[in-house]
């Protein structure tokens, strides 16, 4: 993350600080070194003439005093040098503040240009947020839209990353929408505080990509119809979620660790993931025992997805076909190596 103001404002303390020491300790120099005859206010006025290079004129006799001239030149030398140094961090400050900000935000609109079948995530509240950790987690590509970038770079903070790639403004804005590359996104996750926002969202989602996939959340139960009706594929209520994780910690304790154990292993991400086999997949025609699931990524097959059914725990002697879903658990990066394998047309 970039250095907060505050931090940034801190490196103009040091120079000020030296700058005030030079003229406080000449002036206190001066003072002794006249044996009275100066004032320490005056000699301490005549330092910041000196140190500032303003030049009104010398103190009264100063000629008379030895060694007065050797330190109004030291004074002169090393307040001009500290004026250069506050100078120099100044605009440092307004270089990284200003130019520095562009040119990170002409950065970051970059690599979202170049993103494809990446997630778009609209708003990053109290629902967003967790959003954002799982698409971390599994190594997605995504984009957030949000008003500010402030809750950007808190939540930045909170999850441990360097930069969240994101657009600043109102999510139910089409402009805003296509800065996002809605266009190019293979989903877009709808989690702003209001139902009406999120149905806005998934109307325009739908007009300007209507091959994406639609996850909206919804406060109210009489919003979900209307949300499906919008366009969105699915919605989400976290009241709902909410009360069923209750249930089942009350019901199932030990399943509900057993899945949180899962979703916050050390050392590796576990996550239940599907694996589409496409038509020319070379898998199609073969049982499980006879593909090199388990020996090259240590995948566990759960169940088989086919049209709206599932075959669960199915046997080794199950024959894959073209339009299945692998239902598997795995690590993340494990997952990724078995999309690489059904992908593949001829067997590696």
């Amino acid at each position: 993350m970039n250095d907060p103001p505050s931090y940034r404002l801190l490196r103009l303390v040091p120079p000020l600080v030296a700058l005030g020491s030079i003229i406080v300790l000449g002036g206190v120099v001066l003072s002794l070194m006249s044996k009275g005859q100066w004032g320490l206010w005056q000699s301490i006025y005549f330092a910041i003439i000196c140190a500032s290079t303003v030049g009104f004129g010398e103190l009264p006799e100063m000629d008379r005093v030895p060694g007065s001239r050797p330190i109004t030149t030291a004074i002169i030398i090393l307040g001009l040098t500290t004026v250069w140094y506050f100078q120099s961090a100044l605009t440092s400050i307004l270089v990284e503040g200003v130019l520095g900000q562009t040119l990170r935000n002409r950065r970051m609109q970059k690599r979202i240009a170049e993103l494809e079948d990446h997630i778009i995530v609209c708003g990053a509240g109290s629902t967003g947020r967790h959003v954002i950790a799982e698409l971390i987690a599994t190594r997605t590509p995504f984009v957030v839209i949000e008003h500010t970038t402030a809750s950007i770079e808190a939540l930045a903070e909170e999850l441990g990353e360097r930069e969240i790639l994101h657009i600043l403004g109102d999510a139910t804005h089409d402009v805003v929408l296509q800065a996002a590359g809605v266009a190019r996104a293979r989903g877009v996750v709808a989690a702003l505080t209001e139902d009406k926002d999120n149905l806005y969202v998934a109307l325009s989602v739908r007009d300007l990509n209507a091959k994406a996939r639609i996850v909206a959340k919804v406060v109210s139960a009489e919003a979900e119809h209307k949300m499906i009706r919008a366009g969105a594929n699915a919605t989400v209520s976290p009241n709902r979620i909410g009360g069923l994780r209750m249930a089942s910690e009350m019901l199932r304790p030990t399943a509900v660790r057993f899945l949180d154990r899962m979703l916050q292993a050390k050392g590796g991400v576990l996550r239940v993931e599907e694996i589409p086999i496409a038509t020319n997949s070379w898998f199609i025609g073969r049982t499980l025992k006879d593909l090199p699931i388990r020996a090259q990524t240590n995948a566990l097959v759960v169940a088989i997805q086919h049209a709206d059914d599932f075959h669960y725990n199915p046997d080794p002697n199950t024959i894959v076909k073209a339009g299945q879903a692998l239902v598997v658990i795995a690590e993340v990066s494990n997952i990724e190596k078995l999309r690489a394998l059904a992908r593949r047309e001829t067997p590696p």
